[in-house]
């Protein structure tokens, strides 16, 4: 594998990790993206003021606090994470985070955000595949369902087979092992 695939999949994972969900919606909060796009939270929640024409609800929006206390708690933050965090972040939304390209005009914050939007975009076809598959399998199994009580076990059987792909065990290594003598 190039070292240009792994930087990129390891920005790729880095981005996924800081993706939450609040409110229903995916987003990003305001203090990674200014880690990711390298400025100050301050500087980017000030750009944000700025320009807030071009932020609407949908794209961003603050936490409250109730909010932010449990995304406080449910968060898998170090103490010192923690303890920076005084004040409710801003959750941006995928069309919030391209908006922020057109406010933040570095090179920088360019790249960053077409990984993020990719990361995004993967994500979204990632979750229809599925759900497709999984609708498809429903509307079969109802329709068999009335026929043969076999088929229901096989629906069953693949199913568990989706959630293992999903979650797989790791495996022992199997095959011959070399015999030295010695």
């Amino acid at each position: 594998m190039a070292k240009t695939t792994l930087q990129h999949l390891v920005a790729e994972q880095k981005i996924l990790n800081r993706i939450y969900v609040v409110r229903r919606e995916r987003v990003m909060l305001d203090r990674d993206l200014a880690e990711l796009y390298g400025v100050a939270t301050k500087r980017l929640k000030e750009a944000v003021k700025r320009n807030a024409g071009r932020f609407p609800k949908d794209f961003m929006f603050a936490m409250t606090a109730a909010e932010f206390k449990k995304w406080r708690e449910n968060a898998t933050l170090s103490a010192a994470d923690k303890k920076g965090l005084r004040y409710a972040p801003f959750c941006f939304t995928e069309q919030g985070v391209t908006m922020l390209s057109c406010i933040l005009n570095s090179k920088t914050a360019i790249d960053v955000n077409l990984r993020i939007i990719r990361v995004f975009v993967k994500m979204r076809e990632y979750g229809l595949t599925h759900k497709e598959i999984l609708m498809q399998l429903g509307k079969l199994e109802k329709e068999v369902k009335a026929n043969s009580r076999d088929i229901e076990n096989i629906f069953v059987v693949l199913k568990e087979l989706i959630e293992r792909q999903r979650n797989p065990v790791p495996r022992n290594k199997i095959g011959f092992k070399r015999y030295d003598q010695g």
